[in-house]
Order: structure tokens, then sequence, then C-alpha cells
């Protein structure tokens, strides 16, 4: 019997998380010379605008990237950078309301020809900018052909001139040309590492046909719902008998969570230290830390077991842990009713963490992917660091999840006002949960402070203090509000105040190493005196 056809060898859609490995092996094969991006920084550019990215795939392999965002012409059509306009490679200056689309990023694989992939992704920018009725799209493109001409010519603008009128051949800038694109004049120092471009770019437009030059169209943002339903479980710190008694108390509050179909449940820091109340002698510091590390693999499959069957994420505070080098971090556990888990480390221990536990930071900052897009963890002392809630919002994240452990209502404020700061810096959503209590028998937990909230930044959208729920304090409880994600895109764009545009990328930028796991940490250094004050596991 005959069939009646075959598999598709060549499809441009939108580009998926799925697709972030394949597009950057893509970039390392279609650039010589100029440094590739990181996984978040592709992750920050579909998050943020997933339906302006878009991948050509052959024979089911990532073959063409294009990415693309909305912005407007006091920012596109004015002297800029790469950087700046992209926000590093993020994206995440891309404006629902922008009135043209901006093409940052386009690459082809120079081993697959003969078959119009750039067309082809072209076309399908050309197909969105008419669907959504833009007025059109700018680029900055390349002019690799520059160094080898610009004895012949007068500068890059005397370069383009000739490029245009046919004199000189330009493989990039043709290709514009061909494709409808006009010549607007020369972005210096664009991409300084693009040494064939000599740092430059052809400043070019494509105008909509459907649109009139004159066109004073109002692009507005839809005040649309995107409902999260947020549980933050302030949890009382008591002697268990053993796991199965631990692990009730646990299992008790992800049940009622999802019985108010919660979409997340968020459980404090170091909540597994009733683990050692049953410990049948007095043990040292280290000691109680390899005694919590035995119970890793347990703790993570029983909280993967419990996000399946009760459909519901659960953030799992944190929980110390040995890692395969032998060192211990304090990690929390992302297991999503997906199946999936996610391990998130301390990126900077506390003085009392390095000295008494010899705890060491972690080295990687990325966003988990849930149902309900994008979250970050920022684990208690991590949220004094505005430097790493921003790496998660240029990722895309718009929820961040702050389980924390404070022993006085001082080490309290310090992570309770930084995380309010963190929600109006970056215009998102801020979820802290701690430990209310004490646990006589156990080291460093003798007293906690906490009063769980789940804070928003202050505008109109949102609750009149910044606070959409908070806990009584020092009490066990479970917290519960409904968030609106739409709010935040509003905020964002067309807000009183809106930070992570107005910043100035011309001025300064925020840029993180990529760094091999475990390539010499700086945040276990064991000091030599230990710390001022009380033993608190996190203080804050």
């Amino acid at each position: 019997m005959a069939r009646s056809g075959t598999a598709k060898r060549l499809e441009v859609r939108l580009a998926r998380i799925a697709d972030v490995s394949g597009i950057i092996d893509l970039v390392e094969r279609a650039y010589d010379r100029i440094s590739g991006y990181s996984p978040g920084q592709v992750r920050g550019q579909i998050n943020h605008y997933p339906e302006g990215q878009f991948v050509a795939l052959y024979d089911g392999r990532v073959v063409g990237y294009c990415a693309s965002m909305r912005v407007d012409e006091d920012i596109a059509l004015v002297p800029h950078d790469w950087e700046e306009i992209t926000a590093n490679g993020f994206g995440s200056r891309h404006d629902p309301t922008g009135a043209w689309l901006y093409g940052y990023e386009m690459c082809v694989d120079p081993r697959v020809r003969g078959v119009r992939i750039g067309q082809r992704l072209y076309d399908a920018r050309k197909t969105l900018a008419e669907r959504l009725e833009l007025k059109g799209i700018i680029i900055g493109g390349r002019m690799p052909g520059y160094h080898r001409n610009r004895r012949k010519v007068d500068g890059p603008d005397g370069y383009l001139e000739a490029v245009a009128t046919g004199k000189l051949r330009d493989p990039v800038v043709g290709f514009q040309l061909r494709n409808g694109f006009e010549i607007r004049g020369v972005l210096k120092g664009y991409l300084p590492e693009d040494k064939r471009s000599a740092g430059n770019a052809a400043l070019m437009v494509w105008r909509n046909p459907y649109v009139p030059d004159d066109s004073d169209k109002v692009y507005s943002l839809p005040r649309d719902v995107e409902s999260v339903r947020l549980a933050t479980v302030q949890l009382q710190a008591r002697a268990v008998k053993d796991f199965e008694d631990f692990l009730g108390n646990i299992e008790y509050f992800v049940d009622v969570a999802a019985d108010y179909r919660c979409d997340f449940v968020v459980f404090p820091e170091l909540y597994t230290l009733p683990l050692l109340s049953y410990e049948k002698r007095d043990l040292t510091p280290m000691e109680a830390i390899d005694a919590l590390t035995a119970h890793t693999p347990r703790l993570v499959r029983e909280l993967n077991r419990m996000a399946l069957e009760y459909n519901i994420n659960i953030v799992g505070g944190s929980h110390p842990t040995r890692t395969d080098d032998g060192d211990i971090q304090n990690v929390a556990y992302v297991c999503l009713r997906d199946g999936s888990t996610h391990a998130r480390e301390k990126i900077h221990p506390t003085p009392n963490e390095r000295y008494w536990w010899n705890i060491k930071g972690g080295e990687e900052v990325d966003v988990i992917q849930t149902d309900c897009g994008p979250v970050g963890v920022l684990i208690c002392y991590d949220s004094e660091f505005p430097e790493l809630a921003r790496h998660l919002v240029d990722e895309g994240a718009r929820i961040l999840f702050t389980p924390f452990c404070t022993d006085s209502r001082q080490g309290y404020l310090r992570v309770r006002y930084c995380c309010q700061a963190r929600a109006i810096e970056n215009q998102c959503f801020v979820v802290m949960s701690g430990n209310v209590g004490n646990l006589p028998n156990v080291d460093n937990m003798d007293i906690q402070y906490a009063q769980s909230c789940i804070l928003t930044p202050c505008d109109f959208p949102f609750a009149r203090d910044g606070i959409a729920a908070e806990a009584t304090e020092n009490v066990e409880t479970l917290t519960i509000s409904d968030v609106n994600l739409a709010d935040l895109t509003w905020a964002r764009t067309e807000g009183t105040v809106r930070n992570l545009t107005d910043r100035r990328f011309d001025l300064y930028r925020l840029d993180f190493e990529q760094r091999t796991p475990g390539a010499g940490g700086t945040g276990g250094v064991v000091q030599g005196t230990p710390p001022r004050g009380p033993h608190s596991p996190g203080g804050g």
C-alpha cells in the first residue's frame, strides 16, 4: 500500500524553550569570532516576546533563528548600540505597545544552502508585522564586506552608499535591500566585536505597505487576566519522631493548598532542620549538616510525588545538600506538577552558614519554566543582592520566591524590605516564606521570627501597600492570594513608573560570568573567627 505522504523536512515556527540549546549551537556555527549567547539570554528573548522569535528546522535540527521585539521609533531610529537596544541580549526592552518590530538577531546555518532559510524567516517577521498592523521592521544589519573595502570608500557611510548604488557588494546589506529594506544611516559602535563590520551596522527600515507612512495609530495594551494563585507556608518548627512524621507536616500544607486550587505552594528556608530533632546524640554543626544531607534523595522523591499527586507546583524551601564534588550547598528543590524537579542553589551563604556549616555558594542563577511562566528563586540573603533579581527578570521571571530563615525582627526586616524593593524595581511579584517557633535541641534554631507575605509592585493595579497578602507574625499558617501576571505587563508598559524600560542602558549594564559549575566559587571560605551575633542559619 502506497503512503499518502512524508514528514516535513523544513519547518519555520515560533521558537520554544526546548529549542534553546539548538539555537546556541546554531549561533556558534553561524558566527565567526563573535561571542554567542548564554542559555539565559535566549530564554529571556523567548519569554519576553514569544510571538517574535522564529526558528527554522531542517530534518529536526535548528538551522535558522531570528529574534525580534516591539519598540517605538524614539529608541530605534536614533543612535544606539546592540546591547543598549536589546538590554544586553535578553530582549527585555520589548514594549507590547511599540509601533515597530525590531529585529536584533538573524542567523542561518552556513552548511545548509539552497533552501532560502533567511528569506523564510524574514517572511515570518513581515507576516507578524502585517498581522499586528505595525509600521514596519527596523534592524541594525551587519556589513561584513566593509573590512575588505574600507580603503576604497569614505568610511562606513560611503560604503553603504556604494552598496546601495551597486558599486560594491555586501552579502548581508544586499540581502536586506532585496527584501525591501531601505538604508537610514550607520549605527557606529553597534557591535564592537563584529570586526568585519568594524563594529558598525546599517540602520535599515522595511515599511509595512498596509500602514500609511503618516499613520498615528495608537497601539494599546489590553487589560488581560493571567491569574495565578500563590500560597506561602509559615511553618512551625517542631520536634518530629522520624522522617514520616516530618513528611506528614509538609504534606498537610500541600494538601490544603491543593484544596484551594493553588498553583504554587512555598516552604521556608531550611525547613528540614526538624529532621535533626530525633537524633539520638548531640551533633556538632558539621555532623548535623551531614545528617541532613543524607535525607536529600528521599526528600526530593517525596516532593516530586506530592507535586504530581496534588497537581501543584512545590517550591521546597531549601535543604542542605552535599554536591558531587563534596561541597555542601543550601539548595531549593522546586518540584513541578509536570513531574520535573529543578534545583536552585543559594548564591550567598551568610557568615554563620559559612563558618558553622561550611556551606558554599552556588554559581548559577536561572529561571525555571513552569506552566505559569518563568519563575525565579532567591533564598533569603540572596534577596539582598539586587543583581540576582534583575538577572532573573531579564530572563523573563515575573514571580520570585524567597524562602527565608531569620531569628530576629531585624534580620526579618532586612529580607522583607529588600524583597519589597525587588518587587518595585523589577515590577514583579515576590513571595516570602519563613519559619517560626524553635527547636531547643537543634543548634541554630533557638528562635525564629517571620511574617510571610506576597508582595507586589506599588502602582494602581496592585494592593494599596504593595502587599497582596501577609501572615500574622510568628503564627503557623497558610497565606493565599491571587495575582494577575497581566498587571505586571501593564505596569511595565503603561505604569506610573517603568523601572525596566527606563533603565539607562547607555550608562550601565549587568553582566553575568558564564562559569563551569564547581570552578572555584568564593562562597565557601571558612572564616577563622566566628561571626559576631547569635548562631542563626539564615539571619537575612
